[in-house]
């Protein structure tokens, strides 16, 4: 599997706070099955990761596994601000795209205020050809009252990333609630682990994938459309195939 979000850089943001804790994660990942995870960091008012700490911080977590023998490949990324986006010059937003694939970037999206301030963020990258990635739209107030509301950011080419926690119910029932409408729905492209930790929000695609109830799609939304994303791909959304019933009930 393939995560497309993760806080694995040790002191850059609140994700992981050492060395051994980024170990720890990495191993958890590849317990579960993960073989490729993107360093995503908080580009944002409090985290105001550069490009060059990121970048470090991804070639020192690849020569420590190396070393350690951990089998998981760290590719470069960053979770950016809608507030700090017009601040990042089309070189960092480069540099800052996942896997630097120069098409996709992960695009925070607002916890507590309305998802419509993401449009312009959207268009603003658009005009320098890339498309966002838009992290955990279903933990937003706004998302929550309509699912379908999403829709309006697909239409401008954005992308949808879920949180694994949110897909099997350990960010709570709202998330999980919408999580599952998105997915029914044929709004998601990837689900990915958001994790800060080995302890914090930790993991658990395989579970997730799971919890789809749909084990092609599953699969899809861990391995093969992240792998387009990182590819620079296009990537079309799937919906969760019906349950058949014995007896002809559908």
């Amino acid at each position: 599997m393939i995560d497309l979000h993760s806080h694995v850089l040790p002191d850059v943001d609140d994700g992981t706070r050492s060395l051994e804790e980024a170990r720890a994660l990495a191993r958890s990942a590849v317990e579960d099955g993960v073989t490729r995870m993107v360093a995503t960091p908080h580009v944002r008012g409090d985290w105001p990761t550069t490009p060059e700490r990121m970048e470090r911080g991804v070639a020192e977590l690849r020569a420590d596994f190396a070393l350690e023998g951990i089998p998981l490949e760290i590719l470069h990324g960053a979770e950016l601000s809608i507030e700090r986006l017009g601040e990042l010059n089309p070189d960092d937003l480069l540099r800052f795209s996942l896997g630097q694939n120069g098409r996709y970037v992960l695009l925070e999206c607002p916890y507590f205020s309305s998802y419509v301030e993401l449009v312009p963020a959207i268009k603003a990258l658009s005009k320098v050809g890339l498309a966002a990635v838009v992290a955990h739209p279903e933990r937003n107030p706004t998302i929550q009252e309509r699912p379908a509301r999403i829709s309006a950011l697909l239409a401008l080419g954005a992308l949808v990333q879920v949180t694994a926690g949110s897909i099997d119910g350990r960010l709570g029932r709202s998330a999980e609630r919408t999580a599952s409408a998105l997915v029914e729905l044929g709004y998601v492209h990837a689900i990915a682990s958001d994790a800060h930790g080995p302890h914090i929000r930790e993991g658990g695609l395989a579970a997730a994938a799971a919890a789809v109830g749909d084990s092609a799609l599953g699969t899809y939304l861990t391995e093969e459309a992240p792998a387009a994303i990182l590819a620079g791909e296009s990537v079309a959304t799937r919906v969760r195939a019906r349950r058949r019933w014995p007896f002809g009930f559908s």
